[in-house]
C-alpha cells in the first residue's frame, strides 16, 4: 500500500538530521506500528506522507504510484496534536471537513450517522467542542479523520485522553476498519497497543530506521533462550543439583510448587528430561521479550 525508498530529510539548511535513507514497506490491510522516541523522525514522516513537507531525497510511493496530490483524499491522518475548532458545533465541523475531502454534504451526513451510532456519541451534532471533555472531542476527531473512508489511515497517539472503556472501543473500531481493507500507520509509545494490534513494526532512532519486520519476529530476534519453569513434587536432592549445574541463583516457593527462570541454549528436549527427574513440571514457556522491552534494548543498544 505504501512504500518509502531512501528517504532523507533534514532542517535548517541540513544542520539538522531528521531522517536518514529511511526505507519501509507497508502491506496493504495490515497494522504498522511506527515506533521511536521522542524527536526520532516519526512525525517527519508522517508529513512526508501528508505532503506537509517534502522529503530531499527518496520517494514515497502508494500503490505504486509516486505519492502526489490527488493522494491526499486516500488518506486520513489524526495528529497527536488535534485540530478541531473550539466554537464550531461538531455537526459543521463533520460537515466542513468532509467536504474538504471531497465528500458531498449527502455522504458526510450518512457516514457520520454510522460512526456516531458505533461511537455512541449521537446527541452531540449540536454542542461546540468546548463543551466537551478531552475524550469527548477524540471521538469527534477520530470521526473526521475515518469520515471520508480513506485507504490509508495514519493515527499519532490514537487513545491518548482515552479511559480504558473508550480506549479499547477505538480499538475494536480500528481494527474493524482494517478488516474491511483499510491499511492503518500507528505511532505510538504505547507498546501493549503494539503487541495487541500491529502486524508489522518499524523502529526509527536519531533519524534512522533500526529494526523492521512482523511483531512475532522483531521480537523473537531479542529473546535470550530464558525459559520460565514451575515444578511440583520436587526432589530436593536432584533440585539441589539440577540448580548447580544450571546456576540457578533466585527461586520462589508458593503452595508447594517451585517456581524459577533459566538460560539454556541447548535441545529444549534434554532439558525436559532432566527437569522431569526434579519433580513434576506443570509449567514451561520460553520467555519471549515484549515490545517494550524490544524497544528499550534497541534504543540502548544505539547509544552505546
Amino acid at each position: 500500500m505504501l512504500k518509502a525508498e531512501h528517504v532523507t530529510k533534514t532542517y535548517n539548511a541540513g544542520k539538522k538530521l531528521a531522517l536518514e535513507d529511511f526505507s519501509i514497506n507497508v502491506p496493504e490491510a495490515s497494522i504498522y506500528g511506527l515506533l521511536g522516541p521522542n524527536g526520532a523522525g516519526k512525525t517527519t514522516f508522517i508529513r512526508i506522507i501528508n505532503q506537509i513537507t517534502q522529503a530531499d531525497s527518496g520517494e514515497v510511493f502508494i500503490n505504486n504510484e509516486k505519492l502526489n496530490p490527488n493522494h491526499i483524499r486516500q488518506i486520513g491522518y489524526m495528529p497527536e496534536e488535534r485540530g478541531l475548532y473550539k466554537n464550531m458545533s461538531v455537526g459543521d465541523q463533520i460537515l466542513y471537513f468532509g467536504e474538504l475531502k471531497g465528500m458531498s454534504k449527502n455522504d458526510a451526513l450518512n457516514q457520520a450517522k454510522y460512526w456516531f451510532e458505533q461511537l455512541e456519541i449521537d446527541q452531540w451534532w449540536k454542542k461546540k467542542l468546548s463543551e466537551l471533555s478531552k475524550g469527548m472531542a477524540q471521538k469527534i476527531q477520530f470521526v473526521v479523520t475515518v469520515l471520508h473512508r480513506p485507504k490509508l489511515l495514519i493515527l499519532d497517539e490514537p487513545f491518548s485522553g482515552f479511559d480504558p472503556v473508550n480506549a479499547n472501543l477505538i480499538k475494536d473500531q480500528i481494527l474493524n476498519l482494517k478488516n474491511n481493507g483499510t491499511t492503518i500507520i500507528l505511532s505510538t509509545h504505547r507498546m501493549e497497543s503494539v503487541e495487541e494490534m500491529c502486524d508489522y513494526v518499524a523502529l526509527i532512532d536519531h533519524a534512522k530506521k533500526v529494526l523492521d519486520g512482523k511483531v512475532f519476529d522483531v521480537r523473537e530476534q531479542f529473546k535470550k533462550n530464558i525459559f520460565g519453569v514451575t515444578l511440583a513434587d520436587i526432589n530436593n536432592d536432584a533440585f539441589e543439583q539440577f540448580r548447580n549445574r544450571y546456576q540457578i541463583q533466585e527461586y520462589a516457593t508458593e503452595n508447594q510448587l517451585v517456581s524459577f527462570d533459566l538460560k539454556n541454549d541447548n535441545d529444549q528436549n534434554i532439558l525436559l528430561n532432566e527437569l522431569m527427574k526434579v519433580g513434576k513440571i506443570r509449567s514451561f514457556d520460553e520467555k519471549i521479550p515484549s515490545m517494550n522491552e524490544v524497544f528499550i534494548n534497541a534504543v540502548s543498544a544505539g547509544k552505546r
